[in-house]
């Protein structure tokens, strides 16, 4: 007889929350994860007596009113809003783009002068094909905010020239004729107030947890503990390989404690141009000390995040969706949709970039929570 019911390979979101609600229903789970601590990439470090996203900023943001009264349920969330900048040039910018955008590029003030911007720039591309990520993005908002805002930053992010990138990638750009600075248009978002360290350790109390265990390193013994897995790691590593590696992007961050209550005035400002080697600088206190209490902590932790392409023993971030990729992922697929006692699920099972709130509510869905 199975000791338990689920093995679970990664302490993630997926495999935590699958964990939870595998326990409500009366099932026993074992949570097992390669690295020293549960979470994944929502883990954070306390520096300075601040919550540090140690694997980049997460935002929890959806429209979804159970999926949020859910994680709600578990630890509460504050009522962060993400607002970023993006810096070209010496200048700041808005984002997403809206109308404080355009006031910035061009001087504009109402939604016609900037509609009216927008259609003179995008004529270029009339009555072409749009066949990669630049032509895709002019057609959208012109060559201005191309080659300001989006050009230099994509190229960075992905180590590939936008003329080489698909042009999905960028299809759903919003574009916004209102001052509106929030990024996200869901109903509900924010941050767990103390650090997603509190959301994960409550999906996990009173369920069994290894750290520091690799399920490949001693893969009979640990499949023999239960009668299903859900696996949430690289679905290529779990077939061995067989038809080859799948490939990713990812971060290298470079972490400073600086001498200053306030560094940035936000939690994250974007570098838009190529000749700035980082894309992004992140000042972690912003997500949980607001206007009134930020100046009360007397310094502050900043993390500069640098795009560079993926090798073994590198974190797999960014699935990269381009044709080979998804043919080569198409293989391993079919495999998976004929195991019986396997559970695929999460950002690497699935080579699918996914936000927090999408991942929750498809394990809810499994469990006719939501």
């Amino acid at each position: 007889m199975a000791k338990y019911d689920y093995l679970i390979v990664g302490a993630g979101l997926y495999g935590s929350t699958f964990a939870y609600c595998a326990k409500q229903q009366g099932k026993k789970c074992l949570v097992i994860d390669k690295r020293p601590h549960l979470g994944g990439n929502l883990y954070c470090e306390k520096i300075a007596d601040i919550n540090v996203h140690q694997y980049g900023p997460h935002i929890f943001h959806t429209s979804n009113k159970k999926v949020w009264d859910f994680v709600n349920g578990i630890v509460e969330f504050n009522r962060f809003t993400e607002s970023p900048v993006a810096i070209y040039k010496g200048k700041a910018y808005n984002l997403p783009f809206n109308m404080n955008t355009f006031s910035q590029m061009w001087g504009v003030i109402t939604p016609d002068e900037a509609k009216k911007k927008i259609e003179e720039q995008r004529k270029e591309m009339e009555g072409k094909e749009i066949t990669n990520l630049e032509e895709q993005a002019i057609s959208l908002v012109g060559r201005d905010i191309y080659e300001c805002l989006i050009k230099g930053y994509t190229e960075k992010q992905w180590g590939r020239k936008c003329t080489e990138l698909p042009p999905f990638i960028i299809r759903r750009l919003p574009v916004r004729f209102v001052y509106d600075n929030n990024y996200f248009n869901d109903s509900y978002q924010g941050v767990p107030i103390g650090g997603y360290n509190k959301l994960i350790d409550g999906l996990l109390t009173g369920i069994d947890t290894q750290v520091n265990t690799d399920f490949f390193a001693n893969r009979k013994e640990l499949e023999s503990l239960a009668n299903k897995i859900v696996f949430t790691g690289r679905i290529d590593e779990f077939y061995n390989f067989q038809f080859g590696k799948l490939d990713y992007r990812t971060v290298r961050f470079e972490t400073d404690i600086l001498p200053t209550s306030n560094y940035q005035g936000l939690a994250q400002i974007n570098y838009t141009e190529a000749e700035v080697p980082y894309t992004r600088i992140i000042e972690h206190k912003h997500f949980e000390s607001f206007a009134a209490d930020v100046d009360k902590n007397p310094q502050t932790v900043i993390s500069r995040e640098y795009s560079v392409e993926w090798k073994e023993g590198l974190e797999p971030y960014y699935p990269i969706n381009d044709e080979k990729n998804s043919k080569l992922y198409q293989k391993y697929e079919s495999l998976a949709q004929q195991e019986n006692h396997v559970i695929f699920g999460g950002r690497l099972a699935e080579y699918k970039y996914y936000d927090m709130a999408p991942i929750v509510e498809k394990v809810l869905k499994m469990f006719d929570y939501c």
